[in-house]
Order: structure tokens, then sequence, then C-alpha cells
């Protein structure tokens, strides 16, 4: 993918972006990564390829990754009941699970029957602390009020749901027994050399230098300078443009059955195909259009940050674009909505 007809500047300070990251893919492999601005207004932190953003959504497709590598492993299974497997906390049984239990192929395509309570999933607050995620889905803390259960019969309805990636967090969790980020740090980010990207509850403990601050549309520090989300799996993930595209082509190679950590060929076109008729929604990642044009997307949108993944698989070509800052908008309609029409054309 190449980007055309844009200025990149102009277009930032038209939309008062502070900084932005963008790597691209062409032909199965990076071919460039390009970085403009700075990491926080009024310094001169400029923004480069070790630049750490918050990825906020596109965390689900790295869960969703993960996820694949435990199926191959055998620790978990895609279709069955996943009370069976978790052992800190279960789905509560009602009406709505009499005849069909909640899967991990529900969780990972938002059909399990789960909507968010609203108001729900907040960023961190550093007063009320961290929640496990029990504490979570027991509705016992602030960042969700009301318990986690199933609403609608599991396939019957489409509900993007954070709380259904806390309970892929859970699951994981109990079936390793280990932190979710020691996982994701064993299982991916190591063998791929995602050395830039993190999973951090308190900013307390890491090297600030390359980790970019939120800003608003108006161009002004959030408060808090680094918002955080206590729901790795879920929201939690910071990373460069450049490490997150790492990940894109282990997706592509995966596809191709050249993985590097193990994922199966067709586990990864699994994860990369229409679910329980919704031709829209795969694991962690969204589609449209279908064989050798299929486009896959996961977008990034939180307190000061917004960013978006778009990868073409079978044609091994693909982008990462990462900002700094949250325009009020759905990124297809700021700027970087006009970086990806640019890629495009």
């Amino acid at each position: 993918m190449k980007l055309k007809n844009i200025n990149i500047e102009e277009r930032m300070k038209h939309y008062n972006v502070q900084g932005l990251s963008i790597t691209l893919i062409e032909g199965g492999q990076i071919s460039g990564t390009k970085n403009y601005g700075i990491l926080e207004v009024g310094c001169n932190r400029k923004t480069n390829e070790d630049s750490i953003f918050s990825a906020c959504s596109i965390s689900k497709f790295l869960t969703g990754m993960l996820t694949m590598k435990l199926v191959d492993e055998g620790l978990l299974d895609l279709d069955g009941d996943v009370n069976e497997i978790l052992e800190s906390w279960k789905i509560p049984e009602n009406e709505f699970t009499k005849n069909k239990k909640v899967t991990l192929r529900h969780l990972l395509s938002h059909q399990s029957g789960i909507k968010d309570p609203e108001g729900s999933f907040s960023e961190l607050n550093t007063e009320i602390g961290v929640p496990s995620m029990v504490e979570l889905l027991e509705g016992r803390t602030p960042y969700c009020k009301t318990p986690i259960n199933v609403k609608y019969e599991p396939e019957s309805e489409f509900h993007y749901s954070d709380a259904g990636f806390c309970i892929i967090q859970q699951l994981i969790e109990d079936v390793t027994e280990k932190p979710f980020h020691q996982v994701v740090n064993e299982q991916i980010f190591e063998p791929l050399r995602m050395t830039n990207s993190h999973f951090h509850i308190t900013m307390l403990d890491v090297d600030r230098l390359n980790f970019s601050c939120g800003h608003n549309k108006n161009g002004e520090i959030v408060g808090g300078k680094y918002p955080l989300y206590p729901y790795p799996a879920a929201s939690g993930l910071w990373t460069t443009s450049l490490n997150l595209a790492e990940l894109v082509l282990e997706l592509m190679n995966s596809v191709k059955g050249a993985s590097k950590i193990g994922i199966s060929e067709s586990l990864a076109k699994e994860m990369i195909t229409p679910q329980r008729g919704k031709r829209w929604t795969g694991f962690g990642v969204f589609l449209e259009g279908s064989e050798k044009e299929l486009e896959i997307t996961s977008l990034g949108w939180g307190v000061g940050f917004q960013c978006m993944m778009v990868a073409f698989p079978f044609l091994e070509k693909g982008a990462v674009i990462m900002t700094n800052t949250e325009l009020g908008v759905h990124q297809l309609e700021g700027i970087i909505g006009k970086i990806y029409k640019s890629l495009l054309s």
C-alpha cells in the first residue's frame, strides 16, 4: 500500500492532530514507516518508529491471535462450553443459555449474547485502582456496576463487547495459570520481537521517553496524560505502528502456513472467516469483501488516541495508522479516514 495525493502535515494541522505514525505493508513485508509531529504538545519529543501509542481496541486483534495459538496448543477449544474451562468465575446460567452455551467462538466474534452495561469500561481511575477480572465480571467495581450475564441466546445477535474479551482474558489466565500480560509476552511479543509493545496498568514503572501522551480534538493533553484501560485483552495494548505491523505480517504468514509462532493455516483462516452468518465479523477483527479481495480491519478509539489496522491478507498488503489525538468522530471521518482513502486510491 502506498500513500498517494495527501499532504499529511497539512491534514494534521487541519485536524489538530499532534502526532501520527504509519507503517505500510506491501508484498508480504514492511515497506516503510513514516512518522509525523510530536508525542506531547509543548514538548520537543518527536514521533519516531519507537513511539508508543495506545492501541485501545486493536488489543482485540492481538487477543484473537493469542487465542488461536492457545487453541492450536490444545489449551482452549473454540466450540466447547467456556464454563467447563473457566475456574475463577462462571457465566451465570439463565433462560438464554438453556439451549446454547457460550463458546470461545461466540466471545471472539461478539455473538455470545452478552451486552456491555451502559457507561462501563472507562479508563483507569487511579484513585479507585485496578480491578481484578472477577470483580469486574461480578459487577463489583465502578468500571462495571452490573454483573455480566447473557442477555440474548448465543449467536442470535451481534453486540460489540468489551466484557466478552474480559471473559477471554480470564479464560486464558485460568488455563495457563499465568497473568495475561505474561502469556502475551511469552507467546507473541518475544517470538515476534515486538520489543516496544506493553500492557501497563500503571505508568509508574515505564520509561516514558517513547510513550505518547493523549490529546483531545483541540490538541490539548487529556487528563492523566497517559490514559490506561485496566482490561488488557479488550483495550490495554500500548505499541508502535511498526510492532503492530509485525503482528499483521504474522497473520498473513499464518494464512500461508508459515507462522513464526505456531498458528496453523486452518486456524488463521478461521480467524478471518465470517462467523455464524455474520459476514462482517471474524475473531477480534472485522471483515469486508471476500476471497482474494478480503479486507480485515481493527479500530482503536479511546481517551486521547485513535488508530486503525487494515490488511488484505491474500494480497499481502496493509497498513497501521496510529495517532495521539481523539477527534470525537469515527476514525474514517477524520485524518485516519483521509489516509485510508489515499492508500486505497
